[in-house]
Order: C-alpha cells, then structure tokens, then sequence
C-alpha cells in the first residue's frame, strides 16, 4: 500500500472512532428547574456553603389548562412580594456567581454505578456531558422526572415519598398542598432542602475522614 491510500485509510479509522466520553463533571447538588423555586434553592445552598449547579428541567407539566393563572389563588399583593423576591435573588445570583444554567437542559438522571447508601451519587446527564451530584432538588417543572426516579428505586406510594427521597439525597422545592405554594412556603423548603443537603455533606466528610 502507498503513502497516500495508507494515510487515507489511517484518516478514515480515525474519523470512525468516536470520541471518548467526557468525564463527569462532580459537584455537590444539581437543581433540576428554573424560576424562583430554583433560585430560592441555590441562594440557601450558596449560604451553607454547598456547591451547586442548576440546570433547566426537560419535561415541563403538560396541562390542557395554564399552569399558573394570572392570579390564581394568589393575591396581586402576594405576587408583587414574589417578584421583588425573586429580583433580589437575581441580584443574589449575580453577586455572588452562582452557577446557572438556563440553556442546559436535564435530560435523564441515573444512579452512578457501585455508589453505596452512604456516599450515594447520582448522574444527571444533558446534552453537554454529565453532572455528578450527592443531591438532586426537583422543583415544579422537573416533576414529571422525579415521579420516573422514584419509581425506578420502588418508592411508589405517597406515604413513601418523604422517607424515601431524602434517604436518596433527593429534594422536592415549589410543591406543597395549594395549587401554587406561597412565596414563604417555598423559602421555606428551600431552606430546610439546603439546611439537609448541608447536614448530608458534613456527614459524608466525617466518615471519610474516619476512613483516611
């Protein structure tokens, strides 16, 4: 064979090769979803000191009616509070750089391979590689996603739910018993999602330094 075939053929081996996967990119929590739910989650987890990376839900709830009306049950008054709420967490956001990512979109979360009950990790796969994450808060949006991991590790009833996600490093923020929660309402989860995931990191650091 001569120089030139040879090289085309060494040329065409090369192109057929696909490209190796780009490793996970690690991080304490994932926020699966966008709006005020999934500032007010990464605001809270900022303050504790928890990396976190938030990305935008792929399965929006499909309803043959508005998700949100104009109003709702919610007053003008209330609305108006939320909005200057979520402007000063904007403000927060971008003081502070939190991570962001409104144009990454997740497309599928699995269990990371050999991870045990006590250092668990989930991978959240998008587009643009995979992220790699202890915890995972879903908030409205990314409903239709948690539903499909629940059942997938055999939490199938409502009266699980609670026990079983945090037992798996999983969250739920913007979802309460009213339609549309409260602005309180959902700082407050937020807040004891990000005091949790807080209290699950410095556990996981004390038995890794009982291990060193």
């Amino acid at each position: 064979m001569t120089a030139a075939p040879l090289a085309a053929s060494l040329t065409a081996r090369l192109r057929a090769t696909p490209d190796p996967p780009a490793p996970a990119e690690q991080t304490t929590t994932v926020v699966i979803g966008s709006g005020f739910s999934a500032l007010a989650v990464a605001a809270e987890l900022n303050r504790q000191g928890i990396k976190a990376i938030v990305v935008d839900g792929s399965c929006p709830v499909k309803q043959s009616v508005p998700l949100q009306p104009a109003t709702g049950s919610i007053s003008l008054a209330a609305l108006n509070e939320r909005s200057e709420i979520v402007r000063l967490l904007e403000h927060y956001a971008r003081r502070h750089e939190l991570d962001i990512r409104p144009e990454t979109r997740a497309l599928e979360l699995t269990q990371a391979p050999h991870s045990t009950a006590a250092q668990r990790q989930w991978l959240v796969h998008t587009a643009g590689g995979i992220l790699n994450a202890h915890s995972v808060v879903f908030t409205r949006g990314a409903l239709s996603q948690l539903c499909k991991v629940l059942h997938s590790v055999g939490v199938t009833t409502a009266g699980d739910v609670r026990a079983g996600m945090h037992s798996l490093g999983l969250y739920l923020v913007g979802v309460g018993d009213l339609a549309v929660p409260t602005t309180q309402e959902i700082l407050h989860q937020a807040r004891r999602a990000g005091q949790s995931i807080s209290a699950r990191a410095a556990t996981r650091e004390c038995g890794g330094a009982a291990l060193a």
